[in-house]
C-alpha cells in the first residue's frame, strides 16, 4: 500500500481523505490544511491525524495528493516532487501555463509521476462510449450549473469548461489550430458565462459553453462522427450510440430508414450501452495507484493536464 497524504481539507479534500482511507491501494497517513479551525475539526470529526506543516506531511507519505485552492497548486507540488514524491493533483494542473510546464520538468527531473485530477475521464458513461468515438469531426459541449461561490475564484472556463476540454483533446489525435471566445461576467469578477469554439489541424470542430449561473444543472457532450453520433450525458450517467448504416435487403417493417437527394438509403440503429455505477474519485485515485505499481503512464498524465490548461488559457485570452 502506498503511503498517501492529502493537502487541502476543503469540501473536495475532506472526499478525497475519505475514499483514501477507504481504499485498499493505499493507506492513509494525515493530511494538512492551513486553515487552522477548518483543520482541527476536520481531525477531530474524523479522526485523520493533522500534520504541523506541509514539510512534516510530505516526509511522512509517497504520494502527495493536492487538493488545495488552484492559486497554491504550483508551490505545493514543486515542494512535494523536490522531496521525491509522486502527486497527485486536482484540477487545473497549475494556475498559468509557464507552472504546469514548470511541474512537468520537475517531475521528469526527479523521476516521480503526476496525475490530474480530470475526473470526468473516469466517469462510466464517457468510459462505456469512449473505444466508439473515433475521429468525431463536430463535438458539442454544454456544462451548465447552478451558482455556487466555491470555485469563482476562477473564470468559469478553468472551473468548469477545462473538464470538455479535456475530454475533447483526449479523443482528438490532431492540434489545436484557431480558437474564438467569448465570456461574460454576471456576478463574479471573472466571466460566469462562456462558449468557445475549438477548430482543429484535421478539420474538427467544437463548440464548448459553460455556464455557473444556470437556473438547471447540464453535463452533456455530443460527438458527430462519420455515421455516427454519440451522446454522453455526464450527469446522469448515460450513453446513446446512434448509427447509420446501409440498409439491408429485406429491412425490418417498423426498421426507421433515411434517404438523401441522391437516392442512397441507410438505416439508423440505436444503442445504449451498459453503464455501471462506480465511484470516479475514488478510481483516478486508485488508477494512479496502479500506474506508480506498474510503472506505466498515468490516465491524465501532467503533460495532458498543462495542455487541456493551454487551451483553457488560449480561450480565456479571447475575453
Amino acid at each position: 500500500m502506498l503511503k498517501a497524504g492529502v493537502l487541502g481539507a476543503g469540501h473536495l479534500g475532506k472526499i478525497h481523505l475519505r475514499l483514501l482511507q477507504q481504499s485498499d491501494k493505499y493507506e492513509l497517513v494525515g493530511f494538512f490544511d492551513p486553515f487552522k479551525e477548518n483543520a482541527e475539526k476536520v481531525a477531530k470529526e474524523f479522526g485523520y491525524k493533522l500534520f504541523d506543516s506541509i514539510e512534516d506531511l510530505i516526509k511522512a507519505v509517497d504520494v502527495v495528493d493536492i487538493v488545495t485552492p488552484t492559486l497554491s497548486h504550483f508551490e505545493c507540488a514543486k515542494l512535494a516532487i523536490e522531496n521525491g514524491r509522486h502527486i497527485f493533483i486536482e484540477k487545473p494542473i497549475t494556475k498559468t501555463v509557464v507552472e504546469a510546464e514548470a511541474i512537468k520538468t520537475l517531475a521528469s527531473q526527479f523521476h516521480v509521476k503526476g496525475q490530474v485530477g480530470h475526473v470526468e475521464r473516469f466517469n462510466p458513461a464517457f468510459t462505456a462510449v469512449k473505444d466508439k468515438i473515433d475521429t468525431p469531426m463536430f463535438i458539442e459541449a454544454h456544462r451548465l450549473a447552478e451558482f455556487n461561490p466555491r470555485g469563482t475564484d476562477v473564470p468559469v472556463v478553468l472551473d468548469l469548461m477545462i473538464h470538455d476540454i479535456d475530454i475533447i483533446l483526449s479523443v482528438i489525435d490532431s492540434k489545436v489550430k484557431n480558437v474564438n471566445a467569448s465570456g461574460i461576467s454576471v456576478i463574479s469578477e471573472t466571466p460566469d458565462i462562456a462558449n468557445a469554439r475549438i477548430e482543429f489541424e484535421n478539420g474538427c470542430v467544437a463548440n464548448l459553453t459553460a455556464s455557473r449561473i444556470s437556473m438547471k444543472n447540464m453535463r452533456k457532450t455530443r460527438f458527430f462522427q462519420k455515421d455516427a453520433y454519440i451522446s454522453v450525458n455526464f450527469l446522469e450517467k448515460k450513453s446513446e450510440i446512434v448509427r447509420m448504416k446501409d440498409v439491408p435487403n429485406k429491412p425490418d417493417e417498423f426498421a426507421m430508414i433515411l434517404q438523401n437527394a441522391e437516392g442512397v438509403k441507410k438505416q439508423i440503429y440505436f444503442d445504449n450501452p451498459e453503464v455501471e455505477n462506480n465511484n470516479a474519485i475514488l478510481d483516478e485515485l486508485e488508477s494512479f495507484a496502479d500506474a506508480i505499481h506498474n510503472n506505466t503512464k498515468p490516465v491524465v498524465s501532467l503533460r495532458q493536464g498543462a495542455e487541456a490548461l493551454r487551451v483553457a488559457q488560449m480561450i480565456i485570452d479571447c475575453f
